[in-house]
């Protein structure tokens, strides 16, 4: 599973820059990379693990901007087609058969 989070957030006075720069790091900090700028994604074992995700998420929420949320299979994040750019290279490094069950 992929849990991806997208965001716009304003980023006009110090302090509305300051959350959204929390926001990021919170993101980073939680295990998400960034795919593209505003777009992060995260692997995630279980449904009940990407929905746990995701609920972490919304506590990290800026009160200002738009903050949306998307689960989706590997095979529908593997059906992604690229139409301009390339893969980034902390992209090649993350695949799902990495993932360790225990």
């Amino acid at each position: 599973m992929r849990l991806l989070v997208f965001f716009d957030l304003p980023v006009k006075k110090k302090s509305e820059r300051r959350s959204a720069t929390q926001f990021r790091n919170y993101l980073i900090k939680d295990g998400f990379y960034m795919m593209q700028f505003s777009v992060y994604s995260r692997i995630c074992n279980t449904i009940e693990s990407a929905r746990m995700h995701e609920e972490r998420v919304a506590l990290h929420v800026p009160k200002a901007g738009s903050v949306r949320s998307m689960i989706v299979t590997e095979k529908q994040y593997g059906a992604m087609k690229i139409l301009s750019g390339g893969i980034k290279p902390k992209e090649k490094k993350i695949k799902s058969q990495q993932i360790s069950f225990f």
